[in-house]
């Protein structure tokens, strides 16, 4: 999460650059309720130590309202594609969702060469 924070702080830098400012608090979808709980939580547990420094970082965002973490269920998480291997029920679902076209798939080639004769 803190990655993509500092991500999404240096882009919209970057548009308030190109005179574009942004107003309203960016949304990082996130699918882990502890991972949330933990960023806006301003008391800190014994084993969350080791991420002390990221949770300050996402907390100072959180509560300056330049971010906003809602919650989006694992099997709606479009990221999940890129980063976990999936079940084909839930691959298929996303690349929908995506909008992402087989390339290689014969009958589009099919359809594509019928519209040229």
């Amino acid at each position: 999460m803190a990655s993509t924070a500092s991500e999404l702080t240096w882009i919209k830098k970057i548009l308030k650059d190109l005179h574009i400012p942004i107003h309203t608090p960016m949304k990082m979808f996130c699918d882990n309720n502890s991972a949330r709980h933990i960023a806006s939580n301003p008391v800190f547990h014994e084993r969350t130590k080791h991420i002390e420094v990221d949770c300050h970082y996402i907390r100072e965002k959180v509560q300056a309202k330049e971010i906003e973490t809602p919650y989006v269920k694992s099997e709606d998480q479009l990221a999940d594609i890129f980063t976990k291997g999936l079940i084909p029920k839930t691959f298929e679902n996303i690349v929908d969702k995506l909008g992402l076209i087989d390339i290689y798939n014969p009958s589009l080639r099919g359809s594509v060469e019928n519209k040229n004769e």
